[in-house]
């Protein structure tokens, strides 16, 4: 799993699969080391977050941190989508 960044020990990363067709720009979250259920964010058009699941069960004071991180991360992101994905879409 391509890891973008740490916060912590939490880690934010991408799948090696994104599925077929590719789904929008997110990323997934969790504690020390990937998960297939992992936390999901999926990044809007306007580079904001919006949680799609909390499947890794971050506290909310945790997980609201993350997102403020995430949101200040948002272009960087999107640009490493782009390099291992090829195409950038938005959930919206």
């Amino acid at each position: 799993m391509p890891q973008i960044f740490s916060i912590g020990s939490y880690l934010v990363f991408f799948w090696s699969n994104e599925g077929e067709p590719l789904e929008p720009v997110h990323v997934h979250i969790a504690k020390t080391k990937p998960e297939k259920n992992a936390t999901k964010i999926w990044i809007t058009k306007s580079l904001h977050c919006v949680v799609c699941n909390n499947n890794s069960k971050i506290p909310s004071h945790i997980l609201n941190n993350i997102l403020e991180i995430i949101e200040n991360r948002a272009f960087e992101i999107v640009d490493k989508w782009r390099e291992r994905f090829g195409v950038v879409s938005f959930y919206c």
